[in-house]
């Protein structure tokens, strides 16, 4: 019987585990760039930072080159670059230009500052 307690209290360790993880939202998002103008790898730049310290982890980035992939912009219908499409957590955000303005960035994607 004390093989089934430890099976099941590993069970529940890792539902917990899986439970917590739940709570916290994992940040999708994908920046469209146009190459490796100024503006692009400002954006890029600025970006990672916000995210890194913002974040922590809990996010995929994903970054488009429009000069590579010139038909997603029509998919996504990108109108300026840099573009950051916020995918998850819902709502769906877009926030045009280089992030260096932080309060823009982070209420766009709907992150409170510690």
């Amino acid at each position: 019987m004390k093989k089934k307690k430890e099976a099941t209290e590993g069970t529940t360790a890792e539902l917990d585990q899986a439970l917590y993880g739940l709570h916290e939202d994992k940040y999708i998002l994908r920046l469209f760039i146009t190459g490796s103008t100024t503006k692009s790898v400002l954006a890029l730049t600025n970006l990672k930072k916000i995210c890194e310290e913002y974040l922590d982890g809990r996010y995929d980035l994903e970054v488009i080159d429009l000069y590579q992939n010139p038909g997603l912009a029509i998919k996504e219908q990108i109108v300026a670059a840099p573009t950051l499409i916020k995918k998850l957590p819902l709502p769906f955000r877009r926030i045009i230009g280089d992030m260096s303005d932080i309060e823009k960035v982070l209420t766009g994607l709907e992150i409170k500052k510690l």
